[in-house]
């Protein structure tokens, strides 16, 4: 009971009387309180670029991207490496996440998964000297995380903690440190609250600015996107006819010849070449679309 007291468990002295309210003003003081987890992401914008900058130069050079959390933590952590593959065509393994306490941990709580530091060491045994390890911890004391950042770290990969209270274990053990200061929560420590939403919003960040970095977006355009089903295979007609300047039928023809990828169909139009060498010129320019088309 003598350790410090991390600022996600300390009283919120805005919300004290939030069981008196009417429903009306219940929702709109929770909103409101939501409204810091934006404002935390912005006041780390330099830390979040300093990650960005070196996971890009990582990947680039073959290593992936590791998520590990616990609870909350976790499962936006693998939320945001799922979502990666079809939005911007990555390999399933380029963007992996580990959670304490397994699979089973996305749907129920896993009591003591998050204080198993054996288990989250153990979680890294895969993890390359060329790969960047991303640790989310509200606290930044959960020893399945601080563990997993330290073992990481001895392997030579790139770590960064993302966390909302400082000082912490975390971000001691981290390359970098992103502190996200979304302070008390609305409920004392229920960090799926102001320091969740935070931790989504500095995922997103951190993972679309590392595609567009890798040449995933043209523009504000997900040209890597895989047309799976229905809606995805019409926002890549879209895309097509966009960029390259097509009518529909045209687009739909270009992107039966590429295979369905954006980037090989636009390129083919304007470079006025095949699917085989559209995608060569692609390959030299390191799959950025742009100095292939201008």
């Amino acid at each position: 009971m003598n350790e410090p007291l991390p600022q996600t468990e300390a009283r919120n002295v805005e919300t004290t009387g939030m069981d008196a309210l009417a429903t009306r003003d219940l929702v709109d003081m929770l909103a409101h309180q939501q409204r810091a987890a934006a404002d935390a992401v912005a006041g780390a914008a330099a830390e979040i670029a300093e990650a960005v900058d070196a996971i890009v130069a990582r990947i680039a050079r073959g290593g992936r991207l590791h998520y590990v959390g616990a609870g909350t933590s976790g499962r936006l952590g693998v939320l945001d490496a799922a979502e990666m593959p079809p939005t911007f065509g990555t390999p399933p393994d380029l963007v992996r996440a580990q959670i304490a306490g397994g699979d089973a941990a996305l749907t129920r709580a896993v009591e003591g998964a998050e204080d198993d530091g054996a288990a989250g060491e153990y979680a890294m045994r895969d993890v390359a000297s060329g790969d960047a390890v991303v640790g989310i911890s509200a606290s930044g004391g959960a020893a399945y995380v601080v563990r997993a950042l330290h073992a990481a770290r001895v392997r030579g990969a790139y770590t960064v903690a993302l966390v909302n209270s400082q000082p912490s274990a975390l971000a001691e053990a981290a390359d970098c440190a992103v502190v996200l200061h979304t302070g008390a929560e609305p409920i004392a420590g229920s960090t799926r609250l102001k320091a969740g939403t935070a931790q989504k919003i500095a995922l997103n960040t951190i993972s679309t600015a590392v595609m567009v970095r890798l040449g995933k977006v043209h523009g504000n355009l997900m040209v890597d996107v895989v047309p799976t089903n229905h809606k995805l295979r019409v926002r890549a007609l879209r895309l097509v006819m966009h960029v390259a300047n097509v009518d529909e039928a045209r687009a739909a023809s270009l992107l039966d010849l590429a295979g369905g990828r954006v980037k090989v169909a636009v390129v083919m139009q304007i470079r006025g070449v095949g699917a085989d060498e559209a995608l060569r010129l692609l390959d030299e320019a390191g799959g950025v679309l742009r100095p292939v088309i201008e």
